[in-house]
C-alpha cells in the first residue's frame, strides 16, 4: 500500500491532469485493514500539513478520506494489533481538521451527520466540527452558518443525551470563538454580530418562561456563546442580562426566581473569565443597580435555595475588580453577617460563611472592620447572658465565622486575639461544658492556621502569637489544679487537650527552618527545666515539671501532648535541643505512668522523635535503651498494657522508614498475638501500624514515610501470621484472624488482588470467627474484592452467600449493613454463577427489610433489589 502512494505523492506536485491521481485512489480504495487505513490517514495528513500543492485534486483527496467517514470499527476479540475504533476516529479526523480547503465539502457532510439518528456520528461530526474551527475562518463558516446553528440549536432543544448535548455546546463555543477571531475590513460584514443576533432572536424569548423546558437549553446556549470571546460576551450579557433582570422582577414566586437567578449567575461568571473591564466597555456595570438589588433581594427571602444562589451570586459580584460600591459592599458584609449569625437553616449559614471566606481576601479592610469586631461583640453577649436562645448554636456560629473569615493577614491579626480571648475565658469556666467549648475554639484556631500556611508572614504571626498562650494557659491550669481543682479544669480534659494538638502542629509545619530552631529552643526548655520566662503571663505559682513522678503532677504530664504536637510536627532538618535527655524523659514516662492518655501521647511523641532521628549510633543506642526498657515490662508487672502502645508505636516509626530493628520489633508483637491479656490489643495495633496517624508520623508533620511500606510490611510478615493462626490455640486464634485482617484492609488493592487465591480460604474462616471485630474488618477486606477480582471470588460463591446471609443476622448493627453490602457487591459476579442462589438470596434478605435500624433496611432494600433484576434482560 505504501509504496504506491509514495510513488504518487513524489509525482503529485508536478501533475497537470487528474489521471496522476489515480494510482493512489485505487490503492486507498475500499481498503478495510485498520492498520492500513491508520497508515494511509497518516500519509494523507503528511501530504496537507507539509505543503504539498494539491491543485485540482483537494476534492478527490477528501472524498477518498471522507468515504470512510464517520468511522463505524468493531475491533475484532482478542485483536492483537490493539487498534480501537477511537484510533481510527482520530486519525480520520485529524485530516478532515488539517486544511480550510476542505471547508466546502466538509461542512455539508458534517451537518448532514449530524441530522442523522445515529448518536455515534451525531458525536463523531460535532467533535470534527469542533476541531476544524481552531483552522477556519469567516470566509469558511459563512455560507454553512445557518445550517450549522440550527443544527446545533434543534440538538440541544430535542436531544435526551447529555453527550450529544455537551457536544453541541463545544462546537458552538468554538464557531463563536472562530468567528470572533477573524479580522474585520471596512466592506465584509460582521458575521459574529450575524450570527449572535440569529442566536438571541432564537433562544432569548424562552428566557421569559421559566417553567419551560427550552428555558435552560436557550440559558446554556446563549452562555456557551458569551463564553467564546470577549466580544460575544458584551454582546450577549448587553442583550440579555436586562432581560433578565427584568424577569425576575415580574415572577412573585421563588421557584421561579431561583431559576432566572441561576441563569443570570452563569452569565455573571461569565465575566469572571475576562478579568478587569474598563467601565465604559462593559455592559454589566451600567447595570450594577439592579443587579445589585436583585441579588440583595435573594439573600433576605424565606427559601433557602434562592438564599444559596444568591450567595453564589454576591461572591461572583465581589470578585469582579471595580464592580461594588463601598456601600455596597458594606450590604455584602451585613447580610452575609445576618445569615451566619441568625438565617436558622444551616445550608445557607455554611455557605454565607463560604462566601466570607472567598470575598474577605478581596475587601480585608472592609470585613477587618466591619465583621470581625460585631461577631466579636456576639461572643461577649452571649458570654453575658447565658440564658439566651440557643446559646451553643450562635457560639458555634460566631466561633466558625471568625476562622472563615481569616483568609488575609491583616484579618487574622484582628480574629485571632478575639479567639483567644473567648478561649481565656472559657478556662474561668467550671462547668462540665466548657471542654467542648475548648473544642469548638481549637477547632476554630485549627482552621485559621491552615489558612495562614500559604503566607509567611501570617504563619509566623500566627505561631509567635497562638502557641505560647495556649502552652501557658495549659501550663497555669495544670498549676492550679492541686489549688483549685476546677478552675481551668476544662483545659486538661482528654478532648481538650486532643483538640489544642492540631492547633499546635499546623502553627510549625511551615515555619522556615530558622524561625522553627528559634521556637523549639523556648518550648523543649520550658518541659525540660521549666523554663517560662517566653510566655505571657509568666507568674505561675509554682514551678513547671511534667517529667516528675508523684501524684501532685498528674496535671502537668498531660501537658506531655501539647509537646508531642510541637516536637512532631518540625521539620526533620531542625535541630532539637537536648534531645537525647528529651527521649529519655519520654520513655521512662510511656512505660511508668499509670494515666493512659499521658503514657500514649508520651509513646508517640517518642516515636515521633525516633523517625525523624538521624541514623547513626546515639539513634542506635536510644533503641537499645528502649528494648531494654520494653523487655521486662512485657513480661510482667503492672504496666504490661504501656509497654505495648510503646511497642506499637516505635514499630510503626521504624516500619515508615524501614529501619533494620523494625523486623525485631514486629517479630516480638506478632508473639504477643498469643498472650491471653495482651493478644487482643496486639492484634488491634497491625491496625496503627498499617493505617495513617493523623496527629504524628506522618507526611504532614515531615515524618519520614517511605513508599510502599505496607506493600514490605505485607510481604515480610504476612506469611507470619498465616503460620501462627494454624499453630495457634483455639483461644487466640481470633488474635491472628484479627492481626491479618487488618493488614489486607489497608493493602492498596491491586497487591491484594495477586495475592487473593493464597489468603482468601483463611479470609473465609476469619468470617466464622465470633470477635465483631475480626467479622466487621473481614467484611470490608472482601467488598471491594467481589467488584474488583469476581473470576476468583466465583469459586467460593456458595461459602460466600452463606457466611454473608448468616452475618446479616448480626447482633452487631455495623456487622449487618458490612455483611449486606457485600451481600448487593455479589451481584458483580458472573450471573451464571449466581442464579442458583437466587430465590434463596431473596428469601433471606426479606428479613432484614424489617430490621429496627434504618440504615440496615436501607442497605437490604439496595441488596435485594438487584438480586431480583439478576439475568433480566439488557442488565
Amino acid at each position: 500500500m505504501c509504496s504506491p502512494c509514495c510513488s504518487w505523492t513524489a509525482t503529485q506536485s508536478t501533475a497537470s491532469s487528474p489521471t496522476s491521481w489515480a494510482p493512489g485512489k485505487k490503492v486507498m480504495d475500499g481498503e478495510k485493514d485498520p492498520r492500513n487505513l491508520l497508515v494511509a490517514f497518516q500519509i494523507v495528513r503528511d501530504l496537507i500539513v507539509k505543503n504539498y500543492a494539491l491543485g485540482p485534486f483537494v476534492e478527490e483527496l477528501f472524498e477518498v478520506t471522507s468515504c470512510y467517514f464517520p468511522i463505524d470499527f468493531t475491533p475484532p476479540p482478542n485483536d492483537p494489533h490493539g487498534i480501537q475504533r477511537e484510533d481510527l476516529i482520530l486519525s480520520l479526523r485529524a485530516v478532515l481538521a488539517s486544511t480550510p480547503q476542505f471547508a466546502e465539502f466538509l461542512l455539508p457532510l458534517l451537518i448532514e451527520k449530524m441530522d442523522s439518528d445515529l448518536q455515534s456520528a451525531k458525536l463523531d461530526s460535532l467533535q470534527t466540527l469542533t476541531a476544524c474551527c481552531a483552522i477556519y475562518g469567516q470566509k469558511e463558516l459563512q455560507e454553512f452558518l445557518p445550517s450549522l446553528w440550527s443544527s446545533l440549536r434543534r440538538e440541544v432543544f430535542q436531544t435526551a443525551s447529555e453527550k450529544v448535548e455537551a457536544e453541541c455546546l463545544a462546537a458552538l463555543h468554538a464557531l463563536s470563538a472562530c468567528l470572533s477571531r477573524s479580522v474585520l475590513s471596512s466592506d465584509t460584514e460582521d458575521l459574529l454580530d450575524s450570527f449572535l443576533s440569529s442566536v438571541l432572536q432564537d433562544c432569548r424569548h424562552h428566557l421569559c418562561e421559566p417553567d419551560m423546558k427550552l428555558v435552560w437549553p436557550s440559558a446554556k446556549l446563549l452562555q456557551t456563546a458569551a463564553g467564546a470571546s470577549l466580544r460575544t460576551c458584551h454582546r450577549v450579557t448587553r442583550s440579555v442580562v436586562p432581560l433578565l433582570l427584568e424577569q425576575y422582577t415580574k415572577h412573585p414566586q421563588s421557584s421561579q426566581r431561583r431559576t432566572i437567578l441561576e441563569m443570570l449567575l452563569g452569565f455573571l461568571e461569565l465575566q469572571q473569565k475576562w478579568g478587569h473591564v474598563e467601565e465604559d466597555e462593559s455592559a454589566l456595570l451600567a447595570l450594577r443597580a439592579p443587579v445589585c438589588t436583585v441579588v440583595f433581594s435573594a439573600m433576605t427571602d424565606p427559601s433557602v435555595q434562592l438564599q444559596l444562589v444568591g450567595i453564589r451570586a454576591l461572591t461572583v459580584l465581589g470578585s469582579l475588580q471595580g464592580f461594588l460600591s463601598p456601600p455596597d459592599l458594606e450590604l455584602v458584609v451585613d447580610h452575609l453577617l445576618r445569615l451566619i449569625l441568625h438565617e436558622e437553616d444551616s445550608q445557607s449559614s455554611e455557605a454565607a460563611m463560604e462566601a466570607v471566606g472567598s470575598l474577605a481576601p478581596l475587601y480585608p479592610q472592609m470585613f477587618s472592620e466591619r465583621m470581625v469586631p460585631r461577631l466579636g461583640e456576639e461572643l461577649q453577649s452571649e458570654r453575658e447572658e447565658e440564658g439566651s436562645r440557643a446559646p451553643r448554636s450562635l457560639r458555634q456560629r460566631c466561633l466558625q465565622a471568625l476562622a472563615a473569615v481569616s483568609t488575609h493577614t491583616s484579618i487574622v491579626r484582628e480574629t485571632v486575639p478575639v479567639l483567644l480571648q473567648h478561649l481565656r475565658q472559657v478556662q474561668k469556666g467550671s462547668e462540665a461544658r466548657n471542654a467542648q467549648d475548648v473544642v469548638s475554639v481549637c477547632q476554630s484556631l485549627h482552621r485559621v492556621a491552615l489558612q495562614c500556611q500559604q503566607d509567611a508572614e501570617s504563619c509566623w504571626y500566627y505561631h509567635q502569637t497562638v502557641v505560647p498562650y495556649l502552652l501557658a494557659m495549659a501550663v497555669q491550669a495544670a498549676m492550679q489544679e492541686s489549688t483549685h481543682p476546677l478552675l481551668g479544669k476544662a483545659l486538661l480534659e482528654e478532648e481538650a487537650l486532643a483538640a489544642m494538638v492540631p492547633v499546635i502542629s499546623a502553627a510549625n509545619t511551615h515555619l522556615s527552618p530558622e524561625l522553627a530552631a528559634q521556637s523549639v529552643s523556648h518550648v523543649v526548655p520550658l518541659f525540660l527545666d521549666g523554663e517560662v520566662s517566653f510566655l505571657p503571663q509568666n507568674s505561675f505559682p509554682c514551678s513547671f515539671q511534667p517529667f516528675e513522678g508523684g501524684e501532685r503532677f498528674e496535671a502537668q504530664r498531660r501537658l506531655v501532648a501539647l509537646l508531642m504536637a510541637f516536637v512532631c510536627s518540625l521539620p526533620r532538618n531542625v535541630v532539637i535541643p537536648q534531645q537525647e535527655r528529651l527521649l529519655r524523659e519520654l520513655l521512662a514516662l510511656s512505660c511508668s505512668c499509670n494515666c493512659p492518655f499521658t503514657a500514649t501521647t508520651a509513646a508517640k511523641c517518642f516515636a515521633g522523635l525516633v523517625n525523624k532521628h538521624p541514623a547513626g549510633q546515639q539513634l542506635d543506642e536510644i533503641l537499645q535503651l528502649a528494648v531494654n526498657r520494653l523487655e521486662p515490662s512485657l513480661a510482667e508487672g503492672p504496666h504490661r498494657t504501656q509497654a505495648l502502645t510503646l511497642l506499637l508505636w516505635v514499630t510503626k516509626a521504624l516500619v515508615l522508614r524501614y529501619h533494620p530493628l523494625s523486623s525485631r520489633l514486629t517479630d516480638k508483637l506478632l508473639g504477643l498475638l498469643g498472650d491471653a491479656e495482651l493478644g487482643p490489643v496486639a492484634a488491634d495495633g497491625f491496625s496503627l501500624l498499617m493505617a495513617d496517624s493523623p496527629d504524628v508520623l506522618h507526611k504532614g508533620c515531615h515524618a519520614d514515610v517511605r513508599i510502599m511500606f505496607r506493600q514490605r510490611f505485607f510481604t515480610d510478615n504476612v506469611p507470619k501470621l498465616v503460620q501462627g493462626f494454624h499453630g495457634a490455640g483455639p483461644d487466640v486464634k481470633a488474635n491472628y484472624l484479627k492481626g491479618l485482617s487488618h493488614v489486607l484492609n489497608h493493602l492498596p488493592k491491586p497487591v491484594l488482588v495477586t495475592e487473593l487465591p493464597t489468603l482468601l480460604s483463611l479470609l473465609l474462616e476469619a468470617l466464622s470467627c465470633s470477635d465483631r471485630v475480626v467479622q466487621l474488618s473481614t467484611l470490608s477486606c472482601l467488598q471491594p474484592l467481589l467488584l474488583e477480582a469476581p473470576q476468583i471470588m466465583s469459586l467460593h460463591v456458595d461459602t460466600l452467600v452463606t457466611k454473608f446471609l448468616s452475618l446479616a443476622s448480626s447482633p452487631t448493627m455495623a456487622v449487618r449493613i458490612a455483611a449486606l453490602r457485600c451481600a448487593h457487591a455479589l451481584t458483580s459476579l458472573p450471573t451464571t454463577v449466581l442464579l442458583p442462589y437466587k430465590a434463596r438470596v431473596i428469601r433471606a434478605l426479606a428479613k432484614p427489610l424489617d430490621d429496627k435500624k434504618r440504615l440496615v433496611r436501607k442497605e437490604a432494600v439496595a441488596a435485594r433489589g438487584e438480586w431480583f433484576l439478576l439475568g433480566s434482560p439488557g442488565r
